[in-house]
């Protein structure tokens, strides 16, 4: 959420960051309802300060002998309990202000970072790097093609469980699928992350949190009966783990690596990867998760985004990272690292980690601070998969098939799997 304080003072500043991000706003109103809201305090402040005067010179004069009744006491209670009933219609008044500005607050996406590439979309996106050797042959299967044969998912079967865009995973796929997730919090875990498990049922302060809701609520899957959502990523409850927690500066970073399933309806993608684990409305991930000084946040930033290529790298997957311009940020990133992973078969880099740094903005809305000496500040959240399962899967795949039709493993993996290749019989 944005900074009140600059909603206030500086909202050209606001108008001029998010247009960056392709939009047009005239805060004037905003601003108004704000230095409102801001006065109402004021004024409620000063009539409190005054009512608690009133309280203390009734008790000086009751100590003095003068008699509880007695004309100037009464003169005093009387304005006392004027002055409770003024504080009383200026909270309802401030209580009425202040929902309003939250719910245009929790509309704003984050500012863009100053180091934020310029653009309006994913085509001007900007490559930072590449690593590997992508393969390049004609021939090559994709991975759903590879899946099928190898008998290693169904999906006819679990859309009569389910619907469209779901997988049951069977043998060596399952096994595969769990293999990945212990060898990625293995790998976290040995570069000193905490390992966690959190629910997949989160409720709407999470989701709101963590900036989910309310703009990305139709994507999301609702309980119908409970104030329950069922987590698109491990980044809600990881938030809300330290919700309304105030942190010693001492004990920062906090990094977690959190695996779930996470559910998402990708609204708007239909017609896009009908086939296979690319594109799922259920899927398996390993998170990474930062709580940090926000003096640190940016080289945090770039460690984090290592942590994930370290994934890559071990499984021996060519990939390369962008760095997103200010059109293509998520809701609640002001800047991004997104690592692509080659499909030989699809000949194509495909997302497969999006490495996130989100300032104080979901800090502020889940109220998440620091102590820091005698100071009380917001700290700086950080985020990134390490890695989407399916996905990774996927890459795994088409990177090692062979002409014999089996798909030969990365040697990292091996113990994991108790086996180097996985074969049609299998």
């Amino acid at each position: 959420m944005l900074d009140l304080r600059l909603v206030r003072e500086h909202p050209e500043l606001i108008e001029q960051q998010l247009a960056r991000r392709g939009m047009a706003l005239d805060l004037t109103g905003l601003q108004l309802i704000a230095c409102q809201e801001r006065d109402l305090q004021q004024q409620r402040s000063g009539l409190q300060a005054e009512g608690n005067q009133i309280g203390r010179d009734v008790g000086e004069r009751m100590r003095a002998g003068e008699a509880p009744h007695s004309p100037a006491v009464q003169e005093l209670r009387d304005r006392g309990n004027h002055i409770k009933r003024q504080v009383s219609v200026l909270e309802e008044e401030e209580k009425q202000l202040e929902a309003r500005l939250r719910q245009q607050l929790l509309a704003f996406p984050n500012l863009p970072a100053a180091a934020c590439p310029e653009g309006r979309s994913e085509a001007d996106n900007v490559e930072v790097r590449r690593w590997g050797s992508p393969r390049v042959e004609a021939g090559l299967e994709e991975h759903w093609q590879l899946a099928e044969r190898l008998g290693l998912l169904d999906t006819e079967r679990s859309v009569r469980i389910a619907q469209s865009r779901f997988v049951t995973l069977l043998g060596q796929g399952a096994r595969l699928e769990r293999a990945l997730i212990n060898f990625m919090l293995d790998l976290h875990s040995s570069r000193g992350y905490r390992e966690v498990m959190p629910p997949i049922l989160v409720n709407t302060a999470s989701l709101t949190g963590s900036g989910q809701l309310p703009k990305f609520a139709e994507e999301s899957f609702r309980c119908a009966d409970d104030d329950l959502w069922l987590t698109p990523t491990a980044e809600v409850p990881i938030t809300s783990f330290h919700r309304d927690e105030l942190i010693p500066a001492e004990q920062l970073p906090l990094r977690y690596a959190a695996y779930t399933p996470c559910f998402r309806r990708e609204a708007g993608s239909y017609g896009r990867d009908t086939r296979g684990l690319i594109r799922l409305h259920q899927f398996n991930k390993v998170e990474l998760y930062w709580f940090c000084h926000p003096d640190h946040s940016d080289a945090a930033h770039v460690e984090l985004t290592g942590h994930a290529e370290a994934v890559l790298r071990a499984l021996e997957l060519p990939y390369r990272v962008l760095d997103l311009c200010t059109g293509d940020l998520g809701f609640s990133a002001t800047r991004t690292f997104d690592l692509e992973v080659w499909l030989p078969g699809a000949g194509a880099y495909r997302e497969i980690s999006s490495c996130s740094n989100c300032g104080d903005f979901q800090a502020r809305r889940s109220a998440i601070r620091l102590k820091d000496g005698k100071k009380t500040r917001l700290l700086h959240t950080l985020n990134g998969s390490g890695l989407a399962v399916g996905r990774t899967m996927a890459a795994l795949l088409e990177t090692g098939q062979q002409s014999d039709g089996s798909v030969q493993l990365p040697g990292a993996l091996v113990p994991y799997f108790n086996a180097a290749s996985l074969t049609a019989d299998g």
